[in-house]
């Protein structure tokens, strides 16, 4: 029977952990870099059916609201921008949300004005429609900004940095909306501001 010095047997153990650590660090972090791109579909999905509302939404205020007719164009414009945006990075798609966020806004108020508008029942389904994407928007924006964070933390302190950085995985952005953005659009119903 060969001899086997005791050094070496450490030396093998020592081996087999870190090398058992690597993997299971590698796969932590592929699962997180996962997670994010997961949660960024889930805002995908949610931003999608805010720019499929917005025609709808333009429609029923302008058949009320004909002299409004850059408010509209302006939602117009911003829903363009969004969907331009679309596949776009967190921050750069973060900013044209925000503003048809904001112009969606402005077509809420103009719909203020019109009681007869507000009494209808297509446009109180569609604002319901809209204040439940918009609740799910803002949902699914903190769990992504969430996962980033778990994620960016991780490959950044020690020891799993070290993996990250052999491995080659990458910093994440966050999507970032302005405080008007985060909140959907109200109407009072009976017109009143």
């Amino acid at each position: 029977m060969p001899y086997v010095s005791v050094g070496v047997i450490a030396a093998l153990a020592v081996a087999v952990v870190v090398a058992l650590w690597v993997v299971l660090t590698f796969n932590r972090l592929v699962q997180l870099r996962l997670a994010c791109e997961s949660s960024w579909s889930q805002i995908d999905v949610a931003l999608r059916l805010r720019h499929d509302l917005v025609p709808r939404l333009a429609e029923a205020v302008a058949g009320y609201a004909r002299h409004e007719r850059q408010t509209f164009l302006n939602v117009a414009a911003a829903r363009s921008r969004a969907v331009a945006a679309n596949g776009a990075t967190p921050a750069e798609r973060g900013p044209a949300e925000a503003l048809l966020g904001a112009g969606i806004g402005s077509a809420m108020l103009v719909a203020e004005d019109y009681p007869a508008l507000l009494a209808s029942e297509n446009f109180t389904q569609l604002q319901s429609e809209l204040s439940t994407v918009e609740e799910k928007i803002s949902i699914t924006r903190r769990v992504y900004n969430d996962t980033v964070e778990t994620y960016n933390t991780k490959i950044q302190i020690f020891p799993p940095v070290i993996v990250a950085k052999a491995f080659h995985f990458e910093r994440r952005e966050f999507f970032d909306a302005p405080v008007e953005a985060e909140a959907p659009p109200h109407v009072s119903v009976g017109g009143t501001g």
